[in-house]
């Protein structure tokens, strides 16, 4: 079953709790810090474009967007936005918003492991652990070979990811459960060491009309990673790292590290004269 189907329509109402707009504000901040990219609106939504290659190193690509609720947050920080991502029940509620927004927001319907854009990007970033579920390591050096391709001289790659450690140590061979007025579910986990796989068994209950409630079931495979092993398909995919931090705490990645941030830079390409 399509990962991301019945759930797409629940998604959000069960991740109201997500701290978009710190991510949001994390982002800017290391897309300002680190990256070739600038926000293309000011506060009065005027243009900052000067030509096709402002254009090109301003754009920003959200790696697995979902159901588009950062990519708006950082299109309303004048960001010009791409949204890529697998389920197309999840873009087809990314529509509605930026239906409802008037946002500019361009939606692709794509596999990352295909990932086939117009022309090259500042920036690219991947968050909520969507890497994860690229489960061998030959695909995922695919995925980063396809993002440096598409970026700009010195564009950067931000993504974070879950460890290896917390799919073992921390969530494996557990169950979480809530129980909602209109949604309500059963989230299990198995971790499979052999394999070092983790699969999500997730049922929900929806409300219908009166008390009748809609039952549908999803499995979802994640694969946790080490930084080692990150860094190594960064490289060998011609990236350079530029920064890795503990997500929680902001500071030095430690071996009980759950989830992490990675900042990659594209190196290579030869930047455009009029930026020398």
């Amino acid at each position: 079953m399509e990962a991301y189907g019945d759930f797409a329509g629940v998604y959000d109402e069960l991740m109201d709790d997500t701290p978009y707009d710190q991510w949001a504000e994390r982002l800017d901040s290391l897309i300002r810090k680190y990256g070739v990219s600038r926000p293309e609106r000011d506060a009065e939504g005027a243009r900052n474009v000067e030509g096709a290659l402002d254009a090109e190193r301003n754009l920003v690509v959200d790696l697995g967007c979902g159901t588009g609720t950062l990519a708006e947050i950082m299109y309303g920080m004048g960001y010009d936005m791409i949204g890529v991502d697998l389920s197309e029940a999840m873009l087809n509620i990314a529509m509605e918003k930026k239906e409802r927004s008037g946002s500019e927001i361009l939606y692709l319907l794509q596999d990352m492991r295909e990932l086939e854009l117009y022309s090259t990007v500042g920036t690219v970033y991947s968050v909520c652990d969507s890497l994860n579920y690229i489960l061998e390591e030959d695909e995922l050096l695919r995925v980063f070979a396809l993002v440096n391709n598409y970026l700009f001289p010195g564009g950067i790659f931000i993504f974070d990811f879950n460890t290896d450690y917390k799919y073992r140590e921390v969530i494996g061979n557990t169950t979480i459960a809530e129980n909602r007025e209109d949604c309500s579910f059963i989230w299990e986990n198995y971790y499979d060491p052999e394999e070092g796989l983790n699969e999500y068994d997730l049922t929900v209950f929806v409300r219908q009309e009166g008390d009748s409630f809609r039952k549908f079931s999803e499995v979802h495979l994640q694969r946790g990673y080490t930084l080692e092993q990150m860094v190594s398909l960064l490289e060998k995919a011609g990236m350079a790292l530029v920064e890795a931090v503990d997500a929680e705490t902001g500071g030095l990645v430690t071996p009980e590290s759950e989830r992490i941030y990675i900042v990659a830079r594209e190196q290579g390409k030869e930047f455009p004269a009029a930026w020398k």
